[in-house]
């Protein structure tokens, strides 16, 4: 069971979706993420979203021209992903086991972004599958692009994952940091309680 289930129960898909849409409304810029990533790989590339919710992320970067393919393991995030941009590619697998061949899709993505505290998110033990799985997704010379809190204030539940931790499970499966940030808006990173990392197979 993840913690993000554990802590929606499954259900929050709408909501979640709503939340965002109402700060689009407020002039709030909500594409930060995929305007990052737009940066490290040209138009055409082709995207894996891992943990891609009701796909605000990967929607945008479609619409930027990238080749898009969407997983999450919440159906209710899904459900609303599908709603809005039913013309793409959306799976439902659990990250930590996540096998591009048996949903009949290429290992060979060009970047593999995990946005929205994902790796915080996961059930307890597993970020090390997940990030050998999502690895595994890569073509050689691909980019891992992962952003989430590192303390309360910028998390719905408590950490459980340093950055050290998650950096040695990146060496681990044979990962090199390029990079890291301390915004989608590419600040540099100097501490503090949330870290963009752009990680190279």
């Amino acid at each position: 069971m993840s913690r993000w289930n554990d802590l929606t129960g499954g259900t929050s898909g709408e909501d979640y979706a709503a939340r965002f849409a109402a700060l689009a409304r407020s002039g709030k810029d909500v594409h930060g993420e995929a305007r990052f990533c737009a940066a490290l790989v040209p138009p055409g590339a082709r995207v894996l979203d891992a943990g891609c919710g009701t796909g605000r992320v990967m929607i945008r970067l479609a619409e930027l021209g990238y080749d898009c393919v969407g997983v999450d393991l919440d159906a209710s995030m899904l459900a609303v992903a599908r709603q809005q941009a039913p013309q793409l590619p959306w799976f439902q697998a659990d990250l930590a086991a996540f096998d591009p061949d048996a949903l009949g899709v290429a290992a060979d993505f060009d970047l593999v972004v995990v946005a929205g505290n994902v790796f915080q998110l996961v059930a307890e033990g597993t970020v090390a599958a997940v990030v050998r799985s999502l690895t595994g997704a890569l073509r050689p010379g691909g980019l891992l692009v992962s952003g989430f809190g590192l303390d309360e204030a910028h998390l719905p539940v408590p950490p459980t994952l340093t950055l050290g931790r998650y950096e040695g499970h990146c060496e681990a499966a044979g990962l090199t940091l390029v990079d890291r940030f301390a915004t989608w808006d590419a600040d540099p990173y100097e501490g503090g309680g949330y870290a963009v990392s752009v990680h190279r197979r």
